[in-house]
Protein backbone atom coordinates (compact mmCIF):
# COMPACT_ATOMS: atom_id res chain seq x y z
CA UNK A 1 0.00 0.00 0.00
CA UNK A 2 2.63 2.63 0.82
CA UNK A 3 4.41 1.99 -2.21
CA UNK A 4 1.80 3.01 -4.21
CA UNK A 5 0.90 6.01 -2.69
CA UNK A 6 4.30 7.12 -2.51
CA UNK A 7 4.19 6.41 -6.34
CA UNK A 8 0.83 8.98 -6.63
CA UNK A 9 2.27 11.48 -4.55
CA UNK A 10 5.99 11.39 -5.94
CA UNK A 11 5.14 13.04 -9.20
CA UNK A 12 2.74 15.61 -7.43
CA UNK A 13 6.10 16.44 -4.85
CA UNK A 14 8.48 17.34 -7.49
CA UNK A 15 5.95 20.30 -8.36
CA UNK A 16 5.85 21.28 -5.13
CA UNK A 17 8.54 23.79 -3.44
CA UNK A 18 9.73 22.05 -0.47
CA UNK A 19 9.21 24.48 2.81
CA UNK A 20 10.56 23.32 6.00
CA UNK A 21 8.81 21.44 8.80
CA UNK A 22 6.79 23.97 11.02
CA UNK A 23 8.43 25.26 14.26
CA UNK A 24 5.20 23.72 16.64
CA UNK A 25 5.14 20.30 17.68
CA UNK A 26 2.77 18.64 15.65
CA UNK A 27 0.96 14.69 16.08
CA UNK A 28 -1.11 12.67 15.04
CA UNK A 29 -3.50 10.11 16.38
CA UNK A 30 -5.85 7.99 14.61
CA UNK A 31 -9.92 7.24 15.92
CA UNK A 32 -9.08 9.31 19.50
CA UNK A 33 -11.86 11.62 18.74
CA UNK A 34 -14.28 12.80 20.48
CA UNK A 35 -13.92 10.11 23.50
CA UNK A 36 -10.39 11.06 24.06
CA UNK A 37 -10.48 14.62 23.04
CA UNK A 38 -10.59 15.65 26.83
CA UNK A 39 -7.50 13.62 27.45
CA UNK A 40 -5.33 14.72 24.98
CA UNK A 41 -6.12 18.44 25.44
CA UNK A 42 -5.29 18.16 29.09
CA UNK A 43 -1.91 16.49 27.80
CA UNK A 44 -1.34 18.89 25.66
CA UNK A 45 -2.33 22.06 28.56
CA UNK A 46 0.37 20.43 30.94
CA UNK A 47 3.02 20.00 28.27
CA UNK A 48 2.41 23.76 27.35
CA UNK A 49 2.77 25.04 31.01
CA UNK A 50 5.63 23.42 31.40
CA UNK A 51 7.67 24.28 28.82
CA UNK A 52 6.89 28.20 27.71
CA UNK A 53 7.55 28.69 24.06
CA UNK A 54 6.54 25.35 22.83
CA UNK A 55 2.97 24.89 20.90
CA UNK A 56 1.36 21.84 20.78
CA UNK A 57 -0.83 21.13 17.59
CA UNK A 58 -3.18 17.63 17.84
CA UNK A 59 -4.62 16.47 15.40
CA UNK A 60 -6.67 13.45 14.97
CA UNK A 61 -7.87 11.37 11.69
CA UNK A 62 -9.30 8.07 11.23
CA UNK A 63 -7.49 4.70 11.32
CA UNK A 64 -7.97 4.04 7.61
CA UNK A 65 -7.25 7.54 6.18
CA UNK A 66 -4.37 8.32 8.34
CA UNK A 67 -1.77 6.53 6.11
CA UNK A 68 -2.99 8.25 3.51
CA UNK A 69 -2.45 11.48 4.95
CA UNK A 70 0.92 10.86 6.17
CA UNK A 71 2.44 9.53 3.03
CA UNK A 72 1.16 12.82 1.62
CA UNK A 73 2.91 14.54 3.94
CA UNK A 74 6.42 12.80 4.08
CA UNK A 75 5.93 13.25 0.49
CA UNK A 76 6.02 17.06 0.63
CA UNK A 77 8.67 17.35 2.88
CA UNK A 78 5.71 18.36 5.73
CA UNK A 79 5.33 15.75 7.66
CA UNK A 80 4.38 15.79 11.19
CA UNK A 81 6.20 15.56 14.52
CA UNK A 82 4.90 12.38 15.83
CA UNK A 83 2.01 10.12 14.44
CA UNK A 84 0.49 6.96 16.21
CA UNK A 85 0.94 3.83 14.24
CA UNK A 86 0.48 0.12 14.69
CA UNK A 87 3.59 -2.00 14.70
CA UNK A 88 2.74 -3.85 10.73
CA UNK A 89 2.21 -0.44 9.52
CA UNK A 90 5.22 1.02 11.79
CA UNK A 91 7.30 -2.12 10.01
CA UNK A 92 6.68 -1.37 6.67
CA UNK A 93 7.35 2.52 6.91
CA UNK A 94 10.39 1.51 8.39
CA UNK A 95 11.69 -0.67 5.60
CA UNK A 96 10.27 2.17 2.84
CA UNK A 97 12.95 4.72 5.10
CA UNK A 98 9.86 6.90 5.93
CA UNK A 99 11.20 6.70 9.78
CA UNK A 100 13.57 8.29 11.59
CA UNK A 101 15.42 5.81 14.03
CA UNK A 102 14.20 7.04 18.02
CA UNK A 103 17.51 5.06 19.85
CA UNK A 104 19.30 8.58 20.41
CA UNK A 105 15.84 10.08 21.72
CA UNK A 106 15.18 7.63 24.24
CA UNK A 107 17.65 8.00 26.36
CA UNK A 108 17.42 7.45 30.34
CA UNK A 109 13.69 6.73 29.15
CA UNK A 110 13.99 3.19 27.41
CA UNK A 111 14.77 1.32 30.66
CA UNK A 112 11.45 2.97 31.58
CA UNK A 113 9.53 1.27 28.66
CA UNK A 114 8.39 -2.67 28.66
CA UNK A 115 11.11 -5.18 27.08
CA UNK A 116 8.45 -6.47 25.30
CA UNK A 117 7.10 -3.08 23.74
CA UNK A 118 10.70 -1.89 22.83
CA UNK A 119 11.23 -5.38 20.92
CA UNK A 120 8.08 -5.05 18.81
CA UNK A 121 9.82 -1.73 17.08
CA UNK A 122 12.87 -2.76 16.66
CA UNK A 123 13.34 -3.12 13.04
CA UNK A 124 16.68 -4.44 11.55
CA UNK A 125 18.39 -3.54 14.77
CA UNK A 126 16.78 0.03 15.14
CA UNK A 127 14.14 1.39 17.27
CA UNK A 128 11.41 3.07 15.70
CA UNK A 129 8.92 4.47 18.28
CA UNK A 130 7.74 5.49 21.60
CA UNK A 131 5.16 2.64 22.87
CA UNK A 132 1.60 4.02 24.34
CA UNK A 133 -0.19 1.04 25.04
CA UNK A 134 -1.41 -2.35 24.04
CA UNK A 135 -3.58 -5.55 24.92
CA UNK A 136 -3.66 -8.74 25.76
CA UNK A 137 -6.58 -11.54 25.22
CA UNK A 138 -7.53 -13.15 28.55
CA UNK A 139 -9.67 -16.67 29.04
CA UNK A 140 -13.34 -15.81 30.69
CA UNK A 141 -15.07 -19.45 31.24
CA UNK A 142 -18.68 -20.38 32.24
CA UNK A 143 -18.28 -22.01 35.68
CA UNK A 144 -21.90 -23.80 35.43
CA UNK A 145 -20.57 -25.37 32.21
CA UNK A 146 -17.03 -26.31 33.20
CA UNK A 147 -18.92 -27.91 36.12
CA UNK A 148 -21.13 -29.91 34.05
CA UNK A 149 -18.07 -31.09 31.98
CA UNK A 150 -16.13 -31.92 35.20
CA UNK A 151 -13.76 -29.30 34.83
CA UNK A 152 -12.17 -27.03 37.52
CA UNK A 153 -10.16 -24.84 36.81
CA UNK A 154 -8.88 -22.31 33.04
CA UNK A 155 -6.30 -24.26 30.78
CA UNK A 156 -2.86 -23.60 31.09
CA UNK A 157 -2.16 -24.67 27.14
CA UNK A 158 -3.49 -24.75 23.59
CA UNK A 159 -3.77 -28.49 24.03
CA UNK A 160 -5.64 -28.32 27.02
CA UNK A 161 -8.15 -25.78 25.89
CA UNK A 162 -8.87 -27.81 22.65
CA UNK A 163 -8.91 -30.58 25.12
CA UNK A 164 -11.07 -28.70 27.05
CA UNK A 165 -13.39 -28.05 24.22
CA UNK A 166 -13.76 -31.96 23.59
CA UNK A 167 -14.60 -32.96 27.31
CA UNK A 168 -17.28 -29.74 27.44
CA UNK A 169 -18.60 -30.89 23.91
CA UNK A 170 -19.20 -34.54 24.98
CA UNK A 171 -20.76 -33.80 28.38
CA UNK A 172 -23.01 -30.77 27.69
CA UNK A 173 -23.21 -31.18 23.99
CA UNK A 174 -22.58 -27.59 24.07
CA UNK A 175 -19.05 -25.63 22.35
CA UNK A 176 -16.10 -25.28 24.14
CA UNK A 177 -13.89 -22.97 22.33
CA UNK A 178 -14.36 -20.19 19.50
CA UNK A 179 -10.83 -19.47 18.69
CA UNK A 180 -10.14 -16.97 15.60
CA UNK A 181 -8.75 -19.11 12.55
CA UNK A 182 -9.22 -16.17 9.89
CA UNK A 183 -5.81 -15.32 12.24
CA UNK A 184 -4.24 -18.75 11.76
CA UNK A 185 -0.93 -17.26 11.37
CA UNK A 186 -0.96 -15.60 13.87
CA UNK A 187 -1.58 -18.69 16.10
CA UNK A 188 1.13 -20.33 14.21
CA UNK A 189 3.81 -17.91 15.38
CA UNK A 190 2.29 -17.91 18.91
CA UNK A 191 2.70 -21.56 19.23
CA UNK A 192 5.86 -21.20 17.39
CA UNK A 193 5.36 -22.91 14.22
CA UNK A 194 6.54 -20.68 11.73
CA UNK A 195 4.90 -19.48 8.71
CA UNK A 196 8.05 -18.50 6.50
CA UNK A 197 11.60 -19.67 6.16
CA UNK A 198 14.11 -18.92 3.81
CA UNK A 199 11.70 -16.44 1.81
CA UNK A 200 9.37 -19.92 1.00
CA UNK A 201 6.11 -20.65 2.87
CA UNK A 202 6.80 -23.81 5.58
CA UNK A 203 3.52 -24.08 7.33
CA UNK A 204 2.58 -27.87 6.06
CA UNK A 205 5.28 -29.79 8.46
CA UNK A 206 4.94 -32.53 11.04
CA UNK A 207 3.93 -29.92 13.66
CA UNK A 208 1.53 -27.50 11.65
CA UNK A 209 -0.46 -30.67 10.25
CA UNK A 210 -0.78 -31.91 14.20
CA UNK A 211 -2.05 -28.22 15.04
CA UNK A 212 -4.48 -28.54 12.42
CA UNK A 213 -5.39 -31.82 12.91
CA UNK A 214 -6.47 -31.20 16.68
CA UNK A 215 -8.30 -28.39 15.83
CA UNK A 216 -10.23 -30.83 12.89
CA UNK A 217 -10.84 -33.41 16.08
CA UNK A 218 -12.13 -30.62 17.90
CA UNK A 219 -14.39 -29.63 15.33
CA UNK A 220 -15.90 -33.25 14.47
CA UNK A 221 -17.08 -33.83 18.29
CA UNK A 222 -18.53 -30.32 18.28
CA UNK A 223 -16.17 -28.54 20.39
CA UNK A 224 -15.27 -25.64 18.08
CA UNK A 225 -18.63 -23.00 17.61
CA UNK A 226 -19.39 -23.51 14.23
CA UNK A 227 -20.77 -20.41 13.83
CA UNK A 228 -18.34 -17.67 11.73
CA UNK A 229 -15.62 -19.64 12.81
CA UNK A 230 -13.60 -18.51 9.93
CA UNK A 231 -14.65 -15.46 9.35
CA UNK A 232 -12.50 -12.58 9.17
CA UNK A 233 -13.76 -11.13 12.03
CA UNK A 234 -15.84 -13.67 14.52
CA UNK A 235 -16.15 -11.52 17.50
CA UNK A 236 -19.69 -10.90 17.47
CA UNK A 237 -20.41 -14.12 17.13
CA UNK A 238 -18.41 -15.28 19.69
CA UNK A 239 -19.80 -13.07 22.20
CA UNK A 240 -23.29 -13.52 21.47
CA UNK A 241 -22.68 -17.38 21.86
CA UNK A 242 -21.30 -16.85 25.30
CA UNK A 243 -23.64 -14.12 26.65
CA UNK A 244 -26.48 -16.81 25.74
CA UNK A 245 -24.64 -19.61 27.54
CA UNK A 246 -23.85 -21.90 24.47
CA UNK A 247 -20.21 -21.22 24.78
CA UNK A 248 -17.94 -22.86 27.77
CA UNK A 249 -14.69 -20.76 26.75
CA UNK A 250 -14.16 -17.12 25.77
CA UNK A 251 -10.94 -15.80 24.25
CA UNK A 252 -11.10 -12.23 24.38
CA UNK A 253 -9.65 -8.82 25.53
CA UNK A 254 -10.26 -7.95 29.32
CA UNK A 255 -12.77 -5.20 27.59
CA UNK A 256 -15.32 -8.03 26.50
CA UNK A 257 -16.47 -8.70 30.69
CA UNK A 258 -17.86 -5.25 30.60
CA UNK A 259 -20.22 -6.19 27.90
CA UNK A 260 -20.94 -9.19 29.60
CA UNK A 261 -21.70 -7.45 32.70
CA UNK A 262 -24.31 -4.84 31.01
CA UNK A 263 -26.10 -7.85 28.41
CA UNK A 264 -26.20 -10.97 30.31
CA UNK A 265 -26.19 -10.48 34.29
CA UNK A 266 -26.57 -14.19 34.86
CA UNK A 267 -23.97 -15.29 32.89
CA UNK A 268 -21.25 -12.33 34.18
CA UNK A 269 -22.10 -14.02 37.70
CA UNK A 270 -21.06 -17.59 36.62
CA UNK A 271 -18.06 -16.25 34.87
CA UNK A 272 -14.66 -16.83 35.93
CA UNK A 273 -11.22 -15.84 34.67
CA UNK A 274 -7.58 -17.23 33.88
CA UNK A 275 -4.93 -15.31 32.10
CA UNK A 276 -4.42 -16.89 28.08
CA UNK A 277 -1.72 -19.54 28.08
CA UNK A 278 1.56 -18.15 26.76
CA UNK A 279 2.39 -20.65 24.59
CA UNK A 280 5.94 -22.34 23.80
CA UNK A 281 7.43 -19.16 22.66
CA UNK A 282 6.18 -17.58 25.96
CA UNK A 283 3.76 -14.90 24.01
CA UNK A 284 0.99 -13.55 25.15
CA UNK A 285 -2.19 -14.10 23.22
CA UNK A 286 -4.04 -10.82 21.76
CA UNK A 287 -0.85 -8.50 21.50
CA UNK A 288 -1.59 -5.43 19.57
CA UNK A 289 1.18 -2.43 20.09
CA UNK A 290 0.16 1.47 19.19
CA UNK A 291 2.88 3.72 19.57
CA UNK A 292 4.01 7.22 18.31
CA UNK A 293 6.96 7.23 15.29
CA UNK A 294 9.04 10.33 14.45
CA UNK A 295 8.22 10.14 10.19
CA UNK A 296 11.13 11.09 7.77
CA UNK A 297 11.51 14.76 7.14
CA UNK A 298 11.20 15.99 10.09
CA UNK A 299 14.45 18.04 10.55
CA UNK A 300 17.41 17.05 12.82
CA UNK A 301 18.01 20.19 14.39
CA UNK A 302 13.87 19.53 15.86
CA UNK A 303 14.41 15.94 16.85
CA UNK A 304 15.78 16.90 20.46
CA UNK A 305 12.19 18.69 21.10
CA UNK A 306 10.69 16.13 19.47
CA UNK A 307 11.94 13.61 21.67
CA UNK A 308 11.27 15.51 24.49
CA UNK A 309 7.15 15.55 23.83
CA UNK A 310 7.40 12.26 22.84
CA UNK A 311 8.95 11.41 26.39
CA UNK A 312 6.14 13.10 27.97
CA UNK A 313 3.62 11.56 25.80
CA UNK A 314 3.98 8.36 26.91
CA UNK A 315 5.28 8.97 30.52
CA UNK A 316 4.56 6.77 33.81
CA UNK A 317 1.60 8.98 34.23
CA UNK A 318 0.20 9.89 30.78
CA UNK A 319 -0.24 6.06 29.87
CA UNK A 320 -2.01 5.26 33.05
CA UNK A 321 -4.69 7.67 32.71
CA UNK A 322 -4.96 7.16 29.09
CA UNK A 323 -5.01 3.56 29.72
CA UNK A 324 -7.56 3.16 32.50
CA UNK A 325 -10.14 5.43 30.22
CA UNK A 326 -9.15 3.24 27.26
CA UNK A 327 -9.14 0.06 28.85
CA UNK A 328 -5.97 -1.00 27.37
CA UNK A 329 -2.87 -1.61 29.14
CA UNK A 330 0.56 0.94 29.46
CA UNK A 331 3.62 -0.23 27.97
CA UNK A 332 5.41 1.36 30.87
CA UNK A 333 7.03 -0.98 33.81
CA UNK A 334 5.76 1.34 36.27
CA UNK A 335 2.46 2.01 35.09
CA UNK A 336 2.11 -1.10 33.71
CA UNK A 337 2.79 -2.48 37.38
CA UNK A 338 0.21 -0.26 39.12
CA UNK A 339 -2.74 -1.16 41.49
CA UNK A 340 -5.54 -0.58 39.33
CA UNK A 341 -4.37 -3.44 37.04
CA UNK A 342 -2.78 -5.80 39.13
CA UNK A 343 -4.75 -5.65 42.31
CA UNK A 344 -8.73 -7.43 42.72
CA UNK A 345 -10.49 -6.53 45.57
CA UNK A 346 -12.53 -9.37 47.72
CA UNK A 347 -15.38 -10.16 46.30
CA UNK A 348 -14.25 -8.78 42.64
CA UNK A 349 -16.19 -10.11 39.55
CA UNK A 350 -14.93 -11.06 35.95
CA UNK A 351 -14.24 -7.64 34.63
CA UNK A 352 -11.61 -6.96 37.78
CA UNK A 353 -9.89 -10.21 37.31
CA UNK A 354 -9.70 -9.73 33.58
CA UNK A 355 -8.05 -6.92 34.44
CA UNK A 356 -5.55 -8.05 36.80
CA UNK A 357 -5.07 -11.63 34.31
CA UNK A 358 -4.25 -9.48 31.75
CA UNK A 359 -1.70 -7.25 33.49
CA UNK A 360 0.15 -10.51 33.79
CA UNK A 361 0.71 -11.12 30.56
CA UNK A 362 1.63 -7.79 29.32
CA UNK A 363 5.61 -8.53 29.59
CA UNK A 364 5.39 -11.48 27.28
CA UNK A 365 2.90 -9.45 24.79
CA UNK A 366 4.00 -8.80 21.52
CA UNK A 367 2.56 -8.29 18.10
CA UNK A 368 2.48 -10.80 15.77
CA UNK A 369 2.20 -10.47 11.63
CA UNK A 370 4.26 -11.51 8.54
CA UNK A 371 5.87 -8.16 7.20
CA UNK A 372 6.71 -7.34 3.47
CA UNK A 373 4.76 -9.33 1.35
CA UNK A 374 2.77 -7.41 -1.07
CA UNK A 375 -1.03 -8.41 -1.38
CA UNK A 376 -0.45 -10.52 2.01
CA UNK A 377 -4.03 -10.95 2.64
CA UNK A 378 -4.72 -12.69 -0.31
CA UNK A 379 -1.91 -14.88 0.66
CA UNK A 380 -3.72 -15.05 4.16
CA UNK A 381 -7.01 -15.95 2.59
CA UNK A 382 -5.57 -18.98 1.20
CA UNK A 383 -4.50 -20.73 3.92
CA UNK A 384 -7.20 -19.76 6.06
CA UNK A 385 -9.61 -21.54 3.10
CA UNK A 386 -7.30 -24.44 3.69
CA UNK A 387 -7.52 -24.82 7.05
CA UNK A 388 -11.18 -24.75 7.14
CA UNK A 389 -11.03 -27.45 4.13
CA UNK A 390 -9.04 -29.32 6.94
CA UNK A 391 -10.83 -28.91 10.05
CA UNK A 392 -14.14 -29.07 8.69
CA UNK A 393 -12.96 -32.33 6.90
CA UNK A 394 -13.84 -31.62 3.72
CA UNK A 395 -10.34 -32.21 2.73
CA UNK A 396 -6.85 -34.06 3.79
CA UNK A 397 -5.46 -31.47 6.41
CA UNK A 398 -1.74 -32.35 4.88
CA UNK A 399 -3.30 -32.19 1.69
CA UNK A 400 -4.93 -29.06 2.04
CA UNK A 401 -1.64 -27.36 3.83
CA UNK A 402 0.19 -28.36 0.77
CA UNK A 403 -1.81 -26.81 -1.79
CA UNK A 404 -1.75 -23.60 0.24
CA UNK A 405 1.93 -23.58 0.65
CA UNK A 406 2.25 -24.33 -3.22
CA UNK A 407 0.04 -21.15 -4.22
CA UNK A 408 2.22 -19.09 -1.61
CA UNK A 409 5.54 -20.06 -2.96
CA UNK A 410 4.23 -19.62 -6.58
CA UNK A 411 3.13 -16.02 -5.43
CA UNK A 412 5.98 -15.35 -3.43
CA UNK A 413 8.60 -16.53 -6.40
CA UNK A 414 7.38 -13.16 -8.29
CA UNK A 415 8.04 -10.77 -5.45
CA UNK A 416 11.51 -8.71 -5.65
CA UNK A 417 11.65 -8.30 -1.55
CA UNK A 418 10.12 -11.21 1.14
CA UNK A 419 9.15 -11.01 4.31
CA UNK A 420 9.31 -12.78 7.37
CA UNK A 421 7.23 -13.41 10.21
CA UNK A 422 7.67 -11.19 13.08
Amino acid sequence: MIKRLLAAWTCAALLTPHVHAVENIEFWTFSMKPKFTPYFNGVVARYEAQNPGVKIEWIDFPWDVIQTKLVTRIVAGTPPALVSLNVPWADEYARDGLLTPVDGLLGEARASYLPAALADLRFNGRTYGFPMYSNVAVIAFNTAIFRQAGLTRGPASLDEQLAFARQIAQKTGKAGLAPALSKIDGLFMQQGLAVMADNRAVFNSPRHVALVQKLADTYKVGGLLKESLFAEDNFPAVIDAYKGGRLGMLLAPPTAMQRIRSDAKDIYAITDVAPAPLGPTGIADGGWLVHFAIPKGVPARRLPAVGRFARFLTNDGNQLAFARQASVFPTTVKAASDPFFLSTPAHAGAAEKAVAAGALSMHHSRTLYVAGIDDYDELRRSLVKAVEAGVTGKQDVRQALDQAVAIWNRKLATLPRHGAPR
